[in-house]
Order: C-alpha cells, then structure tokens, then sequence
C-alpha cells in the first residue's frame, strides 16, 4: 500500500487545509485527472498485451508445478488436513463466542495474538476496536492454519518445499487486512481526517509509479529528487584516483594529524551505489574512518551495459579488488592494505582471498564482512529463485 493511503507523506490533513474540509471542486478535478491519466496507462499496457501474442501463461519460477504436487500430496493423506480444518473451525467458534462476550461489555482472552514485531497491527485500534480485533483475529487463525497445512505435507523434495512455503508466505502477507482500505482502521481514520484526500494521494502515487516503470508497478522507495551526491549524500570529500572498464576509484583523504601507515580498502556490492557507506553525515561510516585516521579507498563499480556483456566474475575480480590493489600501492606507496568486503562485494572478496592464497599474494593484511555470504549450500529464501527451470527461462 502507498504511504500516502495511510495518510503519510503528504503532511497533516489539517495542515494542507488550515483546519477545514477539503476543497470538494478541487477534489472533483483532481479525480478527473487521475481518471484522464489511467485510461492512457490502461490503453498502453492493452497495446502492449496484444503484440505480445500470448498465447499461454508462463510460469518460469514452477510455481504451479510446486503447489500441484503439494496438492496431490494432501489428497494422498487427507486425514490431517481434515484435523486441520476441525481445528481450525474450532478456533473460529470460540473466536466468535468471545467477539460476542465483549460486545456484551465482558473482558475476554484474544484467541491468537500478533507477533511483537508485527508492524502491521501496531495501531490500538485493532486490539481496542472489537469488530477490526475480530478481523485482526480471523486472519492471524486462518494465515496460521494455511502456513501450517503446508509445512505438514510430507513427501516433497527440499527445494519444492522451500519454494511452496516461500510462496504461502507471499500470498498469506498479501490477504492481510491491513492491506485493504475498508478493513484497516488507520486508513479509515485518515479518510476521515482528510476528507478523502489521502485515498487520491495514494492513487497518485500509483499512477506515478505505474508511468516510471511504464506500464508496470516501480514502486518508488523514496522521493527520486530529495537526495544530491555530494550534498545531502556523498558529502565526504573524495576524488576519482584510477578507473578502468568496470570500477572508479575513489580516494578519502584521513582527516587527523596522524595517519595510520595501512590503507583501507572498501569493496560494496556492484548493485549498490559507492555511498552506501556514506549517506548522511551522523551514520557516514567512511566519514567516521577518516576521522579515525584511516586513508580510505572505496570501489564505485560501473553501471554495466551490452559492452560489458563478455566479462566474467574473475574480471570483476582482477578488474576490481586487484586492481585497486595496485592502485593504491601506486597512490600511496604501501604495498598492504586492509579490506573490508560488503554483502556481494564481501562474496567477491572471500574468493579474491582464496585466489591469492593460491599465488602466495599477501598484501590483505585483514579482512572484514559486512552481512556477507560465503556459503551458499543454505542460501535461504535467495535459493527458490535458483533451480533449472527458472535459470533456463533467464537463458
């Protein structure tokens, strides 16, 4: 759900009125437009959809593979998943009996609760108000009952199991009342508060995220022009010292009187910005390092397009960290340097470590990893994008 359809990022909806009700003439327009602008995004992704020439639904990731076999495996031992469904129809009676109890005025037990951490059901009203706390209830005993169903199933491979729990998990999160208008209380209240208005900033910020990803949803994170390199983010001072295909180098001179003798090396991940180290002045970890004495070295890696198309991971090695290696030996006269590697620049830099060790290399002195992978025999939820099929429609 946009911000905006909760009443954020568009200030205080009496803020934007002065107190009073919304502008209703105002309002009438700006429906217009949204309406002008979504039949032109309707009529782009119909032409689109009719050169296409379709003629079935791909399904690159197996997904319907996945739950079909699950669903063969349910019907091969429907006992337990009859269980079940008399469980779960108990829950739901005494849900009901105690939804009634508190509307008669008495004090009662939820009959399932929300995790601590669960942000979607912080607001009070969904415990104070009795008929979103039944909602609320409903949905926690049914996504329970769903979640659960699958994990019993016996019978499945590893990799179709932890994809068709990947996938309950989506559609579970996606059914959520909060997600709804009519169902989540806090967005209520802001169509209240603001005359409605929240609901048309919220399709605004549809159709803007619909017109930039032309035609299909990119979702926007934050405000695309709110952030300048080199003045709200990237402002440690720095300068570009080497470059080739695939990186910048860019050097941060140390701030103190006294400077420690080894440089510091820092490889970030290639589908991140040089700065994700350096974002705003109170939480820059590179500022923090000059100021440490520390002379930093950061790799900007390139945007790559078709003429890159030929390199290969072991460029990205000798091209990146090896590289910058020698740049700094030539920047700064030291031969040695400490490394730090962050997420898929730490994966490239644990094998850079082993090719070293092998040509008997040992200018890293140390190396550090920030949320780094190196063993990817468990990879987690990152594995159901990975098996044959889906790397076959990729190809």
């Amino acid at each position: 759900m946009n911000d905006a359809a909760a009443g954020k990022g568009s200030g205080n909806p009496s803020e934007r009125n002065g107190g009073a009700a919304p502008d209703r003439v105002e309002l009438s327009h700006r429906l217009a437009k949204i309406a002008e602008r979504s039949q032109h995004l309707i009529s782009d992704f119909l032409a689109r959809q009719s050169d296409h020439r379709v003629t079935g639904m791909a399904d690159p990731m197996a997904i319907g593979a996945a739950f079909f076999e699950l669903t063969a495996r349910m019907m091969a031992d429907p006992t337990r998943l009859i269980e079940a469904q008399m469980a779960l129809w108990n829950n739901y009676l005494t849900l009901w009996q105690r939804t009634t109890e508190r509307l008669m005025g008495h004090e009662v037990e939820p009959v399932v609760e929300a995790a601590p951490d669960d942000r979607r059901f912080r607001d009070r009203a969904w415990s104070d108000n009795a008929v979103f706390d039944y909602i609320k209830q409903s949905y926690l005993l049914s996504a329970r009952f769903i979640q659960e169903a699958v994990k019993e199933v016996g019978g499945l491979d590893e990799h179709t199991g932890r994809k068709v729990d990947f996938y309950t998990r989506q559609f579970v999160d996606a059914m959520a009342p909060s997600n709804y208008v009519l169902t989540n209380p806090e967005v209520l209240r802001a169509v209240n508060e603001s005359g409605g208005e929240n609901l048309v900033d919220g399709l605004h910020n549809l159709l803007d995220d619909l017109e930039r990803g032309k035609g299909r949803l990119a979702i926007s994170m934050t405000d695309m022009a709110a952030f300048k390199p080199g003045e709200n983010v990237a402002a440690t001072p720095g300068k570009v010292v080497y470059h080739n295909d695939l990186i910048q180098l860019i050097q941060y001179a140390p701030t103190t009187d006294s400077v420690h003798r080894r440089p510091l090396l820092i490889i970030p991940p290639w589908i991140n910005k040089f700065y994700v180290l350096d974002l705003r002045p109170q939480n820059s970890f590179i500022r923090w390092a000059v100021s440490q004495g520390h002379t930093v070295f950061v790799i900007s890696w390139v945007n790559p397009d078709e003429r890159l198309s030929g390199k290969s991971f072991d460029d990205y090695m000798k091209e990146g960290p090896l590289a910058a290696l020698d740049a700094m030996h030539d920047a700064t006269g030291e031969k040695d340097a400490n490394v730090i590697g962050y997420c898929l620049g730490g994966t490239l830099l644990s094998a850079t470590l082993a090719y070293m060790t092998a040509k008997r290399d040992r200018r890293i002195k140390s190396a550090t990893f920030f949320v780094t992978m190196v063993d990817f025999a468990e990879a987690g939820d990152l594995s159901v994008f990975i098996d044959e099929e889906q790397i076959h429609a990729l190809e």
